[in-house]
């Protein structure tokens, strides 16, 4: 079946016209981001070969754009399918996601990049991953409200749900609290919309994404 309002990557908003952002809940960073790491076996001017992550489309197209727009390498790309190990891979490269980013790796790498503080620190601005998305045609009357409502409460809930979570992930309440509090952001404010709108554009200049999409929101409609 079809839904008619979901939590999509931002990446695949930008490739998918008919859908608005319908609230102002939405999963972002503003610094360092702590679960979308990119290791390095070598320099990152010598990366010849990358692994991406397939748990996550967004983070694949924004380490290919920071690498591409600052150091001009465009690598072979290579899937690392979610419950293989990093250090089973051969390549330069690779590009991690969520808690097994957070965990402590046994092997040594060249270097370590934490994906969000790069861009927060090239950009000078928020990035966001993943909003709240309706398809056209959905009757939207009360979807921001349910969606801000309940964005906030999770927020009002940090600790129990880092107490909940964290034996599942090997990480202690502490690491999942100050990740949950400090490294996430669930608000999409005109900062952090500023960060998508330059994503989109970055997005089409590689052509990871259509050129000439014209972000639309809830609140202020814009014709795709």
């Amino acid at each position: 079946g079809r839904l008619d309002v979901a939590l999509v990557p931002s990446i695949e908003y930008f490739r998918n016209p008919d859908w608005t952002i319908v609230s102002d809940a939405c999963v972002a960073c503003d610094g360092p981001v702590r679960s979308v790491k990119l290791y390095g076996r070598v320099p990152i001017e010598q990366i010849r070969t990358l692994a991406l992550d397939e748990g996550s489309r967004t983070s694949a197209a924004l380490v290919r754009i920071l690498l591409k727009e600052r150091f001009g390498l465009e690598p072979q790309l290579c899937p690392l399918p979610i419950g293989t190990s990093l250090e089973d891979s051969q390549v330069d490269a690779a590009m991690l996601i969520g808690d097994r980013a957070m965990l402590p790796m046994r092997d040594r790498y060249e270097f370590v990049w934490d994906l969000g503080q790069q861009w927060s620190r090239w950009t000078g601005l928020p990035f966001v991953f993943a909003m709240w998305i309706a398809r056209s045609g959905v009757d939207l009357q009360g979807i921001d409200e349910a969606l801000t409502a309940a964005r906030d409460e999770g927020v009002a809930r940090l600790a129990e749900i880092a107490r909940h979570e964290a034996p599942g992930l090997g990480l202690s309440e502490d690491e999942c609290l100050c990740y949950l509090r400090d490294n996430l952001d669930f608000q999409l404010h005109d900062r952090q919309r500023r960060g998508l709108q330059q994503f989109c554009e970055l997005a089409a200049r590689h052509r990871l994404a259509p050129a000439g999409v014209e972000l639309a929101f809830y609140d202020q409609p814009t014709a795709r």
